[in-house]
């Protein structure tokens, strides 16, 4: 059974800053790209390409120096595509102790060699929180399709 979670942990460096000092919101969501990559890929053995991120919510600041860490679930598969779950903390390495600075749904799907889009195994959410997420994700799915169908709209 491939991994359903993936969780990356690491220091904030300086170079991670905006002009504020506070790490840029950019390279955050580089890490939620990065972990969900890793997350989708295991799950499903295939490459896979991000097709949408949504519901980002930016609670709070991550400061240089604060260990950062960005948890990967998958929370729902489709036929060929994967939503999954991002939790983004932080917090001061010597305690340890983390909050939240934001989560997301980030949705991938998974390719073939030639670029075609290829089956994924299907996710059976088990736990209260396996399902909790799960409904979220379903939720965050259908309204990035809803608002992407506005914009179309004659």
């Amino acid at each position: 059974m491939p991994s359903s979670n993936v969780v990356f942990r690491f220091l904030a460096e300086p170079t991670d800053v905006n002009f504020g000092g506070k790490v840029h919101g950019g390279v955050v969501m580089k890490w939620i790209d990065q972990a969900g990559y890793a997350c989708a890929a295991g799950w499903s053995g295939h490459y896979c390409v991000t097709v949408s991120v949504a519901g980002v919510k930016f609670r709070r600041p991550i400061l240089v120096g604060q260990i950062v860490e960005v948890e990967a679930k998958i929370a729902h598969t489709g036929k060929t595509s994967m939503q999954i779950f991002i939790q983004v903390r932080c917090g001061d390495p010597k305690t340890q102790n983390m909050v939240e600075t934001n989560h997301c749904v980030i949705s991938f799907v998974a390719m073939d060699e030639t670029g075609y889009p290829v089956a994924v195994p299907e996710f059976k959410a088990v736990t209260n929180e396996d399902i909790k997420l799960e409904n979220y994700a379903i939720k965050m799915k259908e309204i990035a399709i809803e608002t992407e169908n506005l914009l179309h709209q004659v």
